[in-house]
């Protein structure tokens, strides 16, 4: 019997001052059997700094053919396709085409250096494709945030991102590699 996904509830009040947006979002996670607490708070910190009425998280680890959060538009045309990790040349190009905008998140500083190395001079003809890591020490820090249901607050200002749960906050810079 395969094992199944775990179910997390995060009520997100994110302001962002960079982009003028004040917004709450109910959010319901599944966390894939294969996935930890880092990665996925790394999804929802992914989410508060691209947040839009429309971006939603999708099959994600379950599936080749999907980006682990999207914005469509009410065409169903895909406006904005966000992956995490370290995702190939293939799956890059096939995601610039298909959408108006890309955005790559790595994270593991050693992967990260030596698979920009490999497709940086690849990634220059993608004009819609934007590229920031966030460093280990802060993907360290976000998976103590992981609860089964969650109060976060993120506040934007200026690239700086303070995340709140009430009794602990960490403050978090996403260093641009490629925009």
């Amino acid at each position: 019997m395969a094992i199944k996904s775990t179910i997390f509830k995060a009520e997100l009040q994110i302001t962002d001052m960079d982009r003028n947006y004040y917004y709450d979002h109910a959010l319901t996670i599944a966390r894939h059997p294969s996935e930890n607490d880092a990665r996925m708070m790394l999804r929802m910190l992914v989410f508060a700094l691209n947040a839009h009425e429309r971006l939603t998280f999708t099959k994600g680890l379950s599936s080749d053919g999907e980006p682990d959060l999207w914005q469509k538009n009410l065409s169903n045309e895909i406006e904005l396709w966000i992956d995490l990790g370290l995702p190939d040349e293939k799956r890059i190009r096939r995601a610039c085409g298909r959408s108006d905008r890309v955005i790559i998140y790595t994270y593991n500083r050693t992967g990260a250096e030596a698979w920009w190395k490999k497709i940086q001079r690849k990634s220059q003809r993608f004009s819609n494709l934007s590229v920031y890591h966030i460093d280990d020490a802060t993907i360290a820090a976000l998976a103590g945030f992981s609860q089964r249901t969650m109060q976060l607050q993120f506040t934007i200002a200026d690239g700086v991102t303070l995340l709140s749960d009430g009794e602990q906050s960490l403050e978090i810079t996403p260093v641009v590699t490629k925009s």
